[in-house]
């Protein structure tokens, strides 16, 4: 067009050559992500939801974000990486730069050898995974100190990356006017064509700042490796010795995991720290303890199984017909014969003998919490604690074998406190710690506790029409009873069949011949070794 200057630089082709690198740069450009353990929307949802739930979550968020910016993706991150069943990182150049420290931290924390121990207890369980993460506070705060100066470098390579971008969307700009202005040969007025080589130009220098800002940052990052690693390495096995604390504490209260699942996460948390602390948390290694010893009492004793061979008898249990009986089974003409015996209960039948379950109602264990159970033995354990943490596993014994269980707390004629578990339904694991930390005061009282412990067998007849319950006496002291008393505990006694096994803890005297103690008890044994839960171990075999 005439009075306009041209300049030969100025063809649209030459310029379009000249930018082509920058023009596809933005749709080439991978994907920069701010999360560095892949995730699917569930994962997101538990993590979410979690985090509302846990103000700890949120406490310790909002702590670190004044020292960083990107802390919440980094516990994001580190919640991910204890609760999926196989997280998997992205890889360093899918990140967006200033999230190249939270990747190397959580590296560093899936590549510690104690991570298997703690996902053990942590896959699929969020409450888990948040403790995890909770457990790994302090070592995160070191991790992030450490990286200080890579992260400054990480912001600043974000930034010239920001500015790469920008430039190279400058570039196109620049190129789309050229475009719009170029007449029909492709010429281009020589200002626009000026705009367009600056553009350029702006774009190659941006290019070597964030390149070189990128080279800055992987070496700092790389720099700040050993002491991320090490400290991740402390992080995970403290996380996995507090989670694996936790889940003992738990199980050790027979809590089972079920159960926990379904227990919302405020409650459990609530459900938590009140097993930690006080005296629960003391009780707990005695507990467990005793829940095994159970558990090996149980499984060897012999229910209504065939033990020592005693002779031959009659009767119609086909697994105990002896061979000259089965052998008329051979024989066409006296299968008859056979079916009337056996309808008769009249076959031969070998006759053993075996350890036998006789108990059949309620386990009603009778708990003294007199001033006196509050005396230590040996390894600070108290007479209380020995005593509710064999109650416990009396309970355990209860649901196994399908039988409601009762625990009497007692110490005055007047304090007495009650706490039924019937076997129909789960035992409320809050029941069962009231029943555990409540503790009366006071002297004792023999007749208060086992008269109340009768009359609920007495109820348990009527209703039900089941006998032969069990009485478990835990004192540590011993009293009178009246004779007017006496006679109406054995006329109940010899009425509901339920028989009396007393655990005179450290009381010698109330153990021996002739004691109240003695007259009241069938199975009666002195327990003096408050470490030893061994001392009660037949006592499982026949309740």
């Amino acid at each position: 067009m005439p009075g306009e200057a041209r300049v030969e630089l100025g063809k649209l082709g030459e310029l379009t050559s000249l930018a082509g690198k920058w023009l596809g740069l933005s749709a080439a450009a991978p994907e920069r992500h701010t999360a560095a353990v892949v995730a699917d929307r569930f994962d997101r949802i538990a993590w979410r939801d979690t985090y509302e739930q846990s103000a700890g979550l949120r406490e310790l968020a909002e702590e670190l974000d004044s020292r960083d910016d990107h802390t919440t993706d980094l516990l994001t991150d580190a919640f991910l990486a204890a609760y999926k069943v196989a997280p998997r990182l992205r890889e360093p150049a899918e990140m967006d730069p200033s999230r190249l420290v939270n990747h190397q931290v959580v590296t560093s924390l899936m590549e510690s050898p104690e991570l298997a121990e703690l996902r053990r207890e942590t896959v699929g369980d969020p409450y888990a995974a948040a403790m995890a993460v909770l457990a790994q506070a302090a070592a995160l705060r070191r991790m992030l100190e450490h990286s200080r100066d890579a992260q400054e470098l990480a912001e600043q390579s974000k930034q010239a990356q920001q500015d790469y971008e920008s430039a190279a969307t400058a570039v196109g700009e620049a190129l789309q006017q050229a475009a719009d202005e170029a007449d029909e040969d492709g010429t281009v007025p020589a200002p626009v064509a000026v705009a367009v080589q600056q553009a350029i130009d702006a774009a190659q220098a941006a290019e070597t700042a964030a390149r070189r800002a990128a080279q800055a940052t992987a070496q700092a990052v790389a720099a700040a490796k050993p002491g991320i690693s090490a400290a991740a390495r402390t992080a995970v096995a403290k996380a996995a010795e507090a989670v694996r604390q936790e889940a003992a504490l738990m199980r050790a209260w027979g809590v089972g995991p079920g159960e926990l699942e379904r227990m919302p996460f405020d409650q459990r948390a609530r459900l938590a720290e009140r097993l930690r602390t006080g005296r629960l948390a003391q009780w707990a290694e005695l507990i467990g303890r005793f829940r095994q010893m159970a558990v090996g009492e149980r499984a060897r004793k012999v229910e209504n199984t065939a033990g020592e061979l005693v002779g031959v008898t009659l009767g119609n249990d086909l697994s105990r017909v002896i061979p000259s009986e089965l052998a008329n089974l051979g024989l066409p003409e006296l299968r008859a014969v056979f079916a009337a015996r056996y309808a008769a209960g009249e076959l031969m039948l070998y006759d053993c003998q075996g350890e036998q379950s006789t108990g059949r109602g309620a386990i009603v264990a009778c708990v003294d919490t007199s001033h006196s159970m509050y005396v230590e033995g040996p390894g600070g354990v108290t007479r209380e604690a020995w005593a509710k943490a064999c109650a416990l596993a009396l309970l355990d014994q209860a649901r196994h074998a399908g039988r409601d269980f009762v625990g009497i707390l007692f110490s005055s004629a007047d304090k007495i406190q009650v706490f039924r578990f019937p076997a129909d339904r789960p035992a409320d694991v809050y029941g069962v710690l009231d029943f555990a930390e409540t503790f009366l005061g006071g002297g004792t009282s023999y007749q208060t506790p086992l008269s109340a412990a009768s009359d609920l067998l007495g109820e348990e007849f009527d209703d039900a029409a089941r006998t032969r319950g069990d009485i478990v006496m835990i004192t540590d002291d011993e009293c009178g009873v009246t004779e007017e008393w006496m006679r109406g505990w054995n006329d109940a006694k010899h009425l509901l069949g339920f028989r009396v096994f007393g655990l005179a803890i450290g009381a010698p005297g109330a153990a021996e011949a002739g004691s109240v103690l003695e007259a009241l008890c069938d199975n009666l044994r002195a327990i003096e070794d408050l470490t030893d839960v061994h001392s009660a171990a037949d006592l499982f075999r026949v309740i």
